[in-house]
């Protein structure tokens, strides 16, 4: 389970925003995850209940989860497709010549404060 590894990288993130911010409590991260980043979002998620809470900066946060729809673009014919469903090969021409435009983030799109 590779997700424990990526909260510990998340809250590493955090903390030094934090720091630099003079932020002393964070109630949530919103992340970006990619439909086909490999990231399982339930494992993430019980990772970071269970890690957060030992960091006084984030207990009781939560981890609020985006998923990122995977597209990939046709550099034959110029089109855009659902990833997941066709593959690296493209639906309208039949290309291989394709690459992923989105739908592999692991990324922190923002940091929510309490408001006081």
């Amino acid at each position: 389970m590779h997700e424990l590894g990526i909260v510990f990288y998340i809250i590493r993130d955090v903390k030094q925003a934090a720091s630099e911010n003079h932020v002393d409590r964070v109630s949530a991260v919103v992340m970006n995850i990619g439909e086909v980043s490999t990231v399982v979002p339930e494992y993430l998620t019980d990772c970071w209940r269970w890690a957060a809470d030992k960091e006084p900066l984030l207990a009781g946060s939560k981890l609020k989860i985006n998923m990122i729809p995977a597209v990939t673009y046709c550099e034959n014919c110029g089109k855009e497709y659902d990833t997941v469903q066709y593959g690296r090969t493209c639906p309208y021409c039949s290309s291989g010549n394709t690459f992923l435009l989105r739908g592999n983030e692991v990324e922190i799109k923002e940091i929510e404060v309490p408001n006081n």
